[in-house]
Formats: structure tokens, C-alpha cells, sequence
């Protein structure tokens, strides 16, 4: 199919073009399943061809489709937020010092216990 021809075509014809294509589309796809596909190249060209219908449809329908919406609106500006006040160094290297670390397997426990035991000693 070429674009010539489709673009003598009114939509209604276009739309029942597409559905015979798909249908031939889906059985293509099963005759290469089952491996009794002869032409392999004609899947490509109904893929092509099915891009190329839906492809006109969508410049027809943009045509008719009258510019009812503005294209584009005008949206209000998106409120700032308010940034954190950084922190002294001073008081997050304190809360790091804090925090007890996470043991979850033994080996990490034992770890954690040694630690302990040296900083007592």
C-alpha cells in the first residue's frame, strides 16, 4: 500500500483497512509460531502498513478536529519551598556519635561486642 493511495481513502475505509490488517497481523504471528510461515517478509511489511494507516488517520483526525482548546494553557507558577537552615557541623557530627550502630548478623554482633569491651578497658 502506498501513501498515494491511502490518501485518497476516507477515514471509514482506512479504519476497515487497519482491522484487515490486524487480523492478517495476528495470523501471521501464529503461522510463524507454529513455523508454517512461507513469506517471513510480509510481516514486516503489514507492520509497516498498519503504522502507515494509523499514521494518516492521525493527521486526518487532526485536520477535522476543530482547535476547540488553546494549545497552551497558562499555568500558575509553582510555589517555592522553604529551604532548611543548614546545621553546625558541630551538632551532626555529635547525633552520628550517638547513634549506636546496627548489628543483624552474629558476625557484625561480635564485632560490635569487641568494640565495646576495648572502649571499657
Amino acid at each position: 500500500m502506498g501513501a498515494e493511495e491511502l490518501r485518497m481513502k476516507t477515514e471509514d475505509q482506512l479504519k476497515g483497512d487497519l482491522a484487515n490488517l490486524k487480523k492478517e497481523a495476528f495470523n501471521l504471528r501464529f503461522q510463524q509460531a507454529n513455523g508454517q510461515l512461507e513469506n517471513t517478509a510480509r510481516v514486516r511489511s503489514v507492520r509497516r502498513d498498519i503504522a502507515r494507516i494509523m499514521t494518516f488517520l492521525g493527521q486526518k483526525a487532526a485536520v477535522t478536529a476543530p482547535a476547540a482548546k488553546p494549545a497552551v494553557e497558562a499555568k500558575p507558577a509553582p510555589k517555592a519551598k522553604a529551604k532548611k537552615a543548614a546545621k553546625p557541623k558541630a551538632e551532626a557530627s555529635e547525633k552520628k556519635a550517638a547513634k549506636k550502630p546496627k548489628t543483624t548478623t552474629p558476625k557484625a554482633k561480635k564485632a560490635a561486642a569487641k568494640k565495646t569491651a576495648k572502649a571499657k578497658a
